[in-house]
């Protein structure tokens, strides 16, 4: 599956099982940046984040571990 960074979801479905033991609460955007370029199927380019998306990311990952 490509990945972009519209794919919230998706990536973070893929963090939680990829980084299942992460502190996600207090992750650093620049961690978090780093992880999702490194997933497997991101296709997208890495320059077009922005803090809103990670943050978004950063949420919807919260979700995912609840």
């Amino acid at each position: 599956m490509k990945l972009t960074w519209h794919d919230t979801p998706d990536i973070a479905i893929e963090l939680s099982e990829k980084y299942p033991d992460e502190d996600v609460q207090y992750i650093r955007f620049t961690d978090l940046h780093r992880y999702v370029c490194e997933l497997e199927g991101f296709v997208d380019d890495p320059n077009k984040s922005n803090e809103a998306i990670l943050e978004a990311i950063q949420m919807a990952w919260l979700e995912e571990l609840d």
